[in-house]
């Protein structure tokens, strides 16, 4: 009697849960897997994406690229798949591969903490002197997100000028290395030591030392740096507003950003010890997001595929994000199928 009653109060509990999560997100989940990557992007379009753009690097074949929908929506540009993109928090691992050299070359230790190189933070980040690189690496920190701050976003582009303004004087989110919490303040801190350490900027190292030896000619840290033409419009649901022209960090092709990936999983952006460095500090995949921007760079082992996925289009509560995991992960599995 006791099982019955639990599997009807599962039943209910689902359907509840279902009754909250829109459909579109379940219609995504349960269509028939279709024959191949390009008939997934152009029905992840008919959910709604504006633009899209997908490359795919299976090893032992030509890397391939896929694109749908809009690059410009109010001019009718279709996407083009060698288009400009904002790859936001991806670029995290660029920054993280980074600490993983310096660390290597003995110009910084994981041990040091955010106090041995700005002082003057203690007392206004909690437990400064207690947190180390090695914590901020991992989020560990406890340091809150100054993206989460509502102030930040009443003026983002002017306030991302003075963005570690927004988390400073606030209570940790925990007490350091007791806890997890994602947190753009961590990489913001981590970038600024990178550039007292050496003297000049962390866009200079991660040039001279990832970009230029993968040959990744098509990656930038800023807006000013580009062709405002090559880089894709980016959509928020319910604006016209185009966010093209808004500055959030780096931008890069889907095949740059596969081949970077590429490099982390199988090592070669490494030198000799490195890559135990950052596999012991930090992830292998990673996505990005902001306004009119989301993006997502993933490697699976069994396959030894990389798929970079762009789509420009996001929303607030977050329906478009969820829907992009589901269309990458049904890409890797059209994939595994034809394997």
């Amino acid at each position: 009697m006791k099982k019955k009653i639990l599997r009807i109060l599962l039943l209910v509990g689902t359907l509840v849960s279902l009754y909250f999560v829109p459909w579109i997100l379940v219609w995504a989940w349960i269509l028939p897997l279709p024959n191949t990557v390009q008939e997934q992007v152009d029905e992840a379009i008919g959910h709604g994406f504006d633009g899209m753009i997908v490359y795919v690097d299976e090893a032992g074949k030509p890397p391939a690229f896929y694109s749908g929908g809009w690059k410009d929506r109010e001019n009718k540009i279709p996407a083009d798949p060698k288009s400009l993109f904002k790859i936001a928090s991806i670029s995290k691992l660029y920054v993280a591969v980074s600490v993983a050299k310096l660390v290597k070359d003995t110009q910084i230790s994981l041990d040091d903490t955010l106090a041995d190189y700005f002082p003057e933070l203690v007392g206004r980040i909690e437990h400064a002197e207690k947190i180390t690189l090695k914590l901020m690496v991992q989020h560990r920190s406890g340091i809150p997100n100054f993206t989460d701050n509502p102030a930040y976003w009443e003026n983002e582009q002017e306030n991302g000028k003075r963005a570690l303004d927004f988390a400073l004087d606030l209570p940790a989110s925990f007490e350091p290395d007791n806890g997890y919490e994602y947190s753009n303040t961590n990489y913001l801190l981590l970038r600024k030591i990178i550039d007292k350490v050496l003297g000049y900027s962390h866009e200079q190292y991660i040039t001279e030392q990832i970009l230029e030896p993968l040959k990744l000619n098509n990656t930038y840290f800023s807006l000013k740096n580009v062709n405002i033409d090559d880089v894709m419009s980016g959509y928020y649901v319910g604006l016209e507003q185009d966010f093209k022209t808004h500055e959030n960090g780096m931008l890069a092709t889907a095949e740059d950003v596969g081949i970077f990936l590429r490099a982390l999983n199988d090592g070669s952006v490494f030198q000799d010890g490195e890559k135990d460095i950052y596999g012991s500090i930090y992830e292998y995949e990673h996505g990005g997001l902001v306004p009119g921007y989301q993006s997502l760079a993933e490697y699976h082992e069994d396959t030894d595929t990389v798929v970079v996925q762009f789509i420009n289009t996001t929303d607030f509560n977050g329906y478009e994000w969820n829907l992009s995991e589901i269309i990458i992960n049904r890409i890797f599995k059209i994939v595994e199928r034809k394997r």
